[in-house]
C-alpha cells in the first residue's frame, strides 16, 4: 500500500467546435431539386418551385449556406421556366396537329 498514489480528479476542459446550419438554405435547394427532377409531373413541380424561391429568399437573411440559398431560388425560378416551357410546347404542337 505504499506504492498507491493519491490520483486528484481534475476538471478537464472539453473545446467543441460547432458549425452553424442554415436549415432553410437546405431545405430551399431541396425543393427546388425535386422541383426540377419531377417536372413531368402535373402540379407538384408549381408547389416544389415556389417553396424553393421562399424559403432561398428567407435563407439569404442568413450569412451561412447563402451558395445553398441562391442555388434554390435559381432552381426555383428553372422550375417554372420549365414548365412553362412545357406547356408552351403541349399548346403548339397540340394547335399544329388540330
Amino acid at each position: 500500500m505504499e506504492n498507491e498514489t493519491k490520483v486528484q480528479n481534475e476538471p478537464q476542459l472539453v473545446e467543441v467546435k460547432t458549425t452553424q446550419g442554415n436549415g432553410l438554405a437546405v431545405a430551399a435547394l431541396v425543393m427546388g431539386i425535386l422541383g426540377v427532377v419531377l417536372n413531368l409531373v402535373p402540379f407538384i413541380p408549381y408547389i416544389f418551385g415556389l417553396l424553393a424561391i421562399i424559403f432561398g429568399i428567407f435563407a439569404l437573411s442568413e450569412p451561412v449556406r447563402r451558395g445553398f440559398s441562391i442555388t434554390g431560388i435559381i432552381l426555383g425560378v428553372l422550375t417554372f421556366v420549365f414548365k412553362i416551357g412545357w406547356w408552351i410546347l403541349v399548346i403548339l404542337s397540340a394547335a399544329a396537329s388540330a
